[in-house]
């Protein structure tokens, strides 16, 4: 048994728990974070891929006089502004289409967007437009005839998968110990009755302690089992709705503006996105156990298909190159009914009697402020304040992030000389610079000339980058590796189950035993 003895320990490591163990090394506490699975590998790596403050939350807002609710769309704002100024390799700034058949809808969307800009101050990234008829046809060429005008609107589209990851991986780096594939099962009490510890459990079997003054559950869907181990009979305050993503091989995005549907017959919002060469769509939301979160129905697929055949009428049959769900965490406020409908989706941070402090509900793009409302409440229970925050950098960032963007154009020329003159040169350029920022060229460099030979015409994965995932970035399946540490299986199910035997013979070599098959839902 392990009698380190960590400020804080962290159980989860999906976008809350990274970031919160991101923001706790930065003001100097000594970190433990560990993740039941793979980092990302539920809610965190399943999303529409938004950073974005919700333009239907901004609607709501204005419909219910809601100033709350207005506010947390400015914070998202200001959050999605940080992002891309902080990762601009793995998020960027993209246009949407919100179209309409007439004027009067048109200047309604044009109030409200102009109103979205407005609230994201200096953190914008662009003012929304109007788009007339022709315009609309060059940015999406197959959308149906009969939509005459839109309006355009900028929010940001972000690798969630790698964020995750590069959120962990920069802990780890500033001293964090951090642990995938490490599920917690069960939670140690000092003789006061505060919870002073976790108990851990491998795949072997072998248990380990890890003690901590404050313990942290960021476990998203998971976080009312975490707090049973602490207090049996603490009230649920977790509900899961699902939500169904497919990807088309067809591009209907070819200018690479998406379209945002505003409101469905059902109510929704949907959008279609560019997403590697393809389209993204989604998404449904479907209360379900939360034992089905990550199992998409055909009824959803069909939905969502019957959408885009709606709007792209003239595209032909839909291909599906890969379908996926993911939950979403709901949070109850905590003096409701669980069968209520009183469903909120900003974050809370609890601390119960025994000194658990949890993280609840909330969304990515805000995985920060609830990092930092999580670190005051791990202030109380240490009895102390927290230092001024550090500056770190994340992976793949310039010290100063204003420069990131100015040296990854310099690194393309490096990256362009180290690689093979293949026909996917280009792409596997963008592909390795947006997994790696700036760190792209030297990871090549270390890797022989028949391991930066691009494995796919789809997502221009390589067998370096592959083995560095296994040696550096905590991977240890096939699905690891396929799913998350680059997105091919998340675009291309097919195209994946292809390469997944040189995969495997990948784990193999390094070291890792590893017979399972490529799973979405794991």
């Amino acid at each position: 048994m392990d009698d380190t003895a960590y400020d804080l320990l962290i159980i989860g490591g999906g976008a809350s728990g990274a970031c919160v163990a991101y923001e706790a090394v930065r003001r100097g506490l000594r970190v433990a974070l560990l993740e039941a699975n793979d980092f990302a590998s539920g809610t965190s790596s399943r999303s529409t891929k938004l950073l974005h403050g919700g333009v239907r939350y901004l609607e709501l807002a204005f419909k219910t006089a809601d100033r709350a609710q207005l506010r947390l769309v400015r914070e998202a704002l200001l959050e999605r502004g940080h992002w891309l100024q902080q990762a601009p390799f793995l998020a960027h700034r993209l246009e949407l289409a919100l179209p309409t058949d007439c004027v009067i809808g048109q200047l309604y969307y044009r109030l409200g967007l102009g109103l979205y800009d407005a609230l994201s101050g200096q953190a914008g990234i662009g003012n929304s437009r109007l788009l007339t008829k022709q315009q609309l046809q060059v940015a999406l060429p197959q959308l149906r005839d009969d939509i005459r005008r839109g309006v355009a609107y900028s929010d940001g589209q972000f690798d969630d998968a790698r964020l995750n990851l590069l959120l962990a991986l920069t802990a780890e780096q500033a001293g964090a110990v951090v642990r995938n594939r490490m599920p917690v099962v069960a939670l140690e009490k000092n003789s006061d009755g505060q919870v002073c510890g976790a108990i851990s459990e491998n795949a072997r079997g072998e248990r380990q302690r890890w003690r901590a003054r404050t313990v942290v559950n960021a476990t998203g869907l998971h976080a009312d089992a975490v707090r049973r181990m602490a207090e049996g009979d603490c009230r649920e305050r977790m509900l899961t709705s699902r939500g169904v993503h497919i990807v088309l091989k067809q591009n209907l995005c070819p200018e690479r503006m998406g379209l945002l549907l505003p409101s469905t017959d059902d109510g929704r919002v949907l959008f279609m996105l560019p997403f590697f060469g393809g389209t993204l769509v989604g998404t449904t939301e479907t209360a379900c156990p939360q034992e089905q979160a990550a199992q998409p129905s055909d009824q959803e697929q069909t939905y969502l298909i019957n959408y885009v055949k709606r709007w792209f009428p003239d595209m032909g049959d839909p291909e599906i190159g890969s379908c996926w769900a993911g939950g979403r965490p709901l949070l109850k406020p905590a003096d409701a009914d669980l069968n209520s409908s009183r469903v909120v989706r900003e974050h809370e941070v609890e601390t119960l009697p025994s000194g658990l402090v949890s993280v609840m509900g909330g969304k990515w793009t805000t995985c920060r402020p609830m990092a930092i409302d999580t670190l005051d409440a791990v202030a109380k229970q240490l009895d102390r304040p927290l230092p001024p925050a550090k500056r770190l950098p994340l992976l793949g960032s310039d010290v100063d992030p204003s420069k990131t963007s100015e040296r990854l154009m310099q690194q393309r020329q490096q990256l362009s000389d180290l690689l093979p003159d293949s026909p996917w040169l280009q792409n596997q350029i963008e592909h390795l610079e947006g997994n790696h920022g700036l760190a792209a060229a030297e990871l090549v460099n270390g890797w022989t000339v028949s391991q930066r030979e691009p494995l796919s015409d789809v997502i221009p994965i390589c067998e370096g980058e592959l083995r560095h995932a296994v040696n550096a970035e905590h991977a240890h399946s096939v699905t690891d590796l396929l799913a998350r540490r680059n997105r091919l299986a998340m675009v291309n199910c097919g195209e994946a189950n292809r390469l997944t035997p040189a995969v495997r013979a990948i784990l193999e070599e390094c070291g890792r035993d590893e017979s399972s098959a490529l799973a979405l839902d794991a």
